[in-house]
C-alpha cells in the first residue's frame, strides 16, 4: 500500500487522521445514504470503503474489524446483485419485508453463537487487547450484511447495536473520525429503520392493522 495514503490529513482530539479513514469515512456515509434510499449504488460504496478500512483497522490492531472488511468486500458482490435481480424464494421481487419470527430467532442465534467463536480465536492467537469488545460487532456485522442483502427491515436494528458498540470500540482506540463516523452510523439506522418501515406499511395496504407497522 502507498504509504501517502496513511499520512495524516489532520489530527482530530490529539490523535492523527489517515487519507484512507477519511476517505473510507466519506465512503462509508454516501453508503448508507444510498442504502436508506434502496439504491443499489450502495454496494460498490461498500467494497470500496471496506477496502481502505481493512487497513485502517488492521493498523490499529482491530484483527477481527479488519478481516470483516474483507468479508463486506466480497458479499457486497452478492448484495449488488440481489438488489438488482434478487428474488424471494416464491419468486416475488425483492422488496423491503420484515423478518417472519423463526427468522428473527435465527438471526438472534447467529449473533450468540458468532460472537464467543470469533472472541474465542481473536483471545487466543492474536494480540489484541480487546477480543471480546472487537468480536461483537464483528458477529453482529455479519448478520446485519446478510439481512441487508435480503431487504430485511431488521437489519436496520441489527446495524444500530453494531454502531453503538463500535463507538465505543473505535473511541478507544483513538479512531475518533470513525468514532464520529459510527455515530452518525447509529442515527441513519434509525432513519433507515423508519423509511423502510414506511415501505413495507405502503405494501401491505391500507387495510394492515396498525400493529403491522
Amino acid at each position: 500500500m502507498a504509504d501517502p495514503l496513511f499520512s495524516t490529513a489532520f489530527t482530530l482530539w490529539g490523535a492523527p487522521v489517515s487519507r484512507a479513514e477519511l476517505v473510507a469515512c466519506l465512503l462509508g456515509l454516501w453508503m448508507v445514504r444510498m442504502n436508506i434510499r434502496e439504491r443499489h449504488w450502495g454496494w460498490p460504496l461498500a467494497a470500496a470503503s471496506a477496502a481502505l478500512y481493512f487497513f485502517v483497522f488492521w493498523r490499529s490492531g482491530l484483527y477481527a474489524d479488519a478481516v470483516l472488511q474483507l468479508f463486506f468486500a466480497a458479499i457486497a458482490l452478492w448484495g449488488w446483485a440481489a438488489w438488482l435481480r434478487g428474488r424471494r424464494p416464491d419468486g416475488s421481487a425483492l422488496t423491503v419485508a420484515r423478518l417472519r419470527p423463526a427468522g428473527r430467532w435465527i438471526a438472534l442465534a447467529a449473533c450468540a453463537l458468532l460472537w464467543p467463536a470469533i472472541g474465542t480465536v481473536l483471545h487466543r492467537y492474536t494480540d489484541s487487547d480487546v477480543p471480546w469488545w472487537d468480536a461483537f460487532p464483528t458477529a453482529a456485522s455479519v448478520v446485519g450484511q446478510i439481512l441487508l442483502g435480503r431487504k430485511y427491515l431488521e437489519n436496520w436494528l441489527v446495524w444500530l447495536g453494531v454502531n453503538l458498540v463500535a463507538m465505543g470500540l473505535f473511541a478507544y482506540k483513538g479512531l475518533w473520525l470513525t468514532t464520529g463516523l459510527y455515530a452518525l452510523f447509529a442515527a441513519l439506522s434509525v432513519v433507515g429503520w423508519h423509511a423502510w418501515r414506511r415501505r413495507v406499511t405502503a405494501a401491505a395496504g391500507p387495510t394492515a392493522p396498525a400493529s403491522a407497522a
